[in-house]
């Protein structure tokens, strides 16, 4: 199998990296090797590699700075993705590509399926969501990952950061009116090594057969407030901090607005492909379990 791999120093590309090996032949490209702003090096990129698998973990992430950079947000997360499309139809190979729990605006109450309609509130949410729709258009071969608060070591993010303040304040202020589903990002990378296995002898038919949106999270959900309780409780290094006091989003000033409960429903891609997609908090135990392996 050949795999072309973008986004491959982002937090879900470094471990893609690593689990797509063992499939075959793997070419793995990020900026500026691969511009997802440019439509003619998306296009020229792919018909030189001609993979049979391109996996897109390229993306336009910074939520705020999206609301002043929308045209650019838009190229990366919204055009991008859909010249991939285009180009994996021409030579006849399977996309995966990956979006967001933000293409929901958060106020149905109860964890989001596939058959929900978006309507994202942010300038981050509405170009991922154009993204979703491009490559769909295409009527390609193509899965969809939609996934949501995703987390590793190896980049910032909401488990660096609340390890990081809790090493230099004693009180945290964290708000607890935001809650979705933290997704380990290893996870996210196994599990789609282990779909694009499946179909090994033929991916683009397999994944043809399969296409469509899935719901790739955590198990279950929680706020904001009770994940950084789980993240220090799993934390052995010394903590300056003291306590946690719970907030409330709008005591924050962002640019962007976020979506109050974005949880999202995972039994369509375990009965699709026999996933098994554990609860938020065993992938955190597995988070520190490998920080601890790795440190020794």
């Amino acid at each position: 199998m050949r795999i072309l791999l973008l986004g491959n120093t982002g937090q879900v590309g470094w471990e893609l990296n690593r689990t797509l090996l063992t499939l075959g032949e793997l070419v793995a490209l990020d900026y500026p090797q691969i511009n997802m702003a440019d439509p003619t090096n998306i296009r020229d990129t792919v018909q030189e590699l001609k993979p049979q698998v391109i996996v897109n973990a390229t993306a336009y992430t910074n939520v705020d700075k999206a609301e002043e950079e929308p045209e650019l947000a838009e190229a990366i997360n919204g055009v991008g993705p859909g010249i991939l499309a285009e180009e994996a139809r021409k030579i006849g190979a399977a996309l995966i590509h990956y979006s967001t729990d933000y293409v929901f605006d958060g106020t149905k109450g109860q964890p989001y399926t596939e058959e929900d309609i978006p309507n994202p509130i942010n300038q981050y949410g509405l170009t991922k969501l154009h993204g979703e729709q491009a490559v769909q258009a295409v009527s390609g071969a193509f899965i969809i990952f939609r996934t949501s608060w995703v987390y590793s070591m190896r980049r910032p993010c909401f488990v660096t950061k609340v390890l990081e303040w809790a090493k230099t304040q004693q009180v945290l202020r964290i708000v607890d009116d935001q809650i979705s589903s933290p997704t380990w990002a290893r996870m996210l990378a196994e599990a789609t090594a282990q779909i694009l296995a499946q179909g090994w002898l033929d991916p683009c038919q397999y994944i043809a057969e399969k296409s469509g949106i899935y719901h790739l999270a955590g198990r279950g959900f929680c706020s904001r407030y009770e994940w950084a309780e789980a993240i220090l409780e799993q934390d052995t290094e010394r903590q300056k901090a003291k306590k946690l006091i719970p907030v409330k989003s709008h005591e924050f000033s962002t640019l962007a607005e976020r979506p109050c409960f974005t949880a999202l429903e995972v039994k369509k891609i375990e009965s699709g492909f026999g996933i098994v997609c554990q609860n938020w908090k065993k992938q955190l135990s597995f988070l520190f379990m490998d920080r601890e392996n790795i440190n020794k």
